[in-house]
């Protein structure tokens, strides 16, 4: 097992990443935002992947083991903050939703020069009130750990678009799709159709920052129509995925 890298400081910077590029599995001392000005950001730890478009931001605990991965070209802002200051108080990733004022916010924290003057003070409390207001956003896809739940899960990943009940997945990894409810609701604490349709929505968006046309998104990750695909993520998100473009980068 590859040794995981201790960074005590989270970093406060903007970095880009080439499509497909990573930062291996590490942990800091300090609390951390990550956020994703543009291309899909997603943030995996042992328990799970959280995935973030450029209207989410996934806030990271301190001590949490945790590896980026970009989908698209990936602006990527990081924002630390110390152990002692939770302003969420959350103790686990979370995706937080992100208006453009608090987008334009994490920009600029990023993007100055780090000191500790008044006006970089004053930035900073802003800043965390927006965090504090950003309503928390259901965009987790948890690994299981139950084998027979693990082996269906990996034929899902494998095929999104793989539209079989949870009982024909059952016979063929041998097991009853009362057992596998059972355990979808026990150990990743949703159903089989919730899970399902956060992983479509998690391969959408990977899609969508390949530039892929929508209708093609729509059959590969597994829904009947264009429509019905535009209608969940619309729901999910607050936009359409064809309005799911790639924000040009800041100057």
């Amino acid at each position: 097992m590859p040794k995981v890298r201790h960074e005590p400081v989270a970093p406060t910077r903007t970095q880009w990443l080439a499509p497909g590029a990573a930062i291996d599995a590490h942990r800091h001392d300090d609390h951390q935002i990550v956020y994703a000005g543009r291309g899909v950001l997603a943030v995996t730890t042992g328990t799970g992947t959280w995935i973030a478009p450029g209207t989410r931001a996934i806030w990271v605990p301190a001590g949490t083991v945790h590896a980026h991965q970009a989908h698209g070209e990936l602006e990527l802002h990081l924002v630390g903050l110390d152990a002692s200051d939770n302003p969420l108080g959350l103790d686990e990733p979370t995706v937080l939703a992100v208006g453009p004022l608090l987008r334009e916010l994490i920009l600029v924290y990023t993007h100055t020069p780090h000191d500790d003057s008044p006006e970089r003070g004053r930035l900073r409390a802003v800043l965390l009130d927006q965090l504090r207001a950003s309503p928390q956003q259901p965009l987790h896809l948890p690994t299981p750990t139950a084998p027979l739940l693990r082996a269906v899960c990996e034929i899902l990943r494998d095929d999104p678009a793989d539209g079989r009940t949870l009982a024909a997945l059952g016979r063929e990894v041998g097991a009853s799709d009362r057992t596998l409810s059972r355990h979808f609701k026990a150990d990743l604490g949703m159903t089989f159709p919730q899970w399902r349709t956060q992983l479509r929505l998690y391969h959408a968006l990977i899609l969508l920052a390949e530039d892929l046309p929508v209708t093609s998104v729509a059959h590969r990750c597994g829904w009947s129509s264009a429509s019905a695909f535009i209608d969940v993520f619309r729901r999910t998100f607050g936009h359409t995925p064809g309005a799911h473009q790639p924000i040009p980068a800041s100057s």
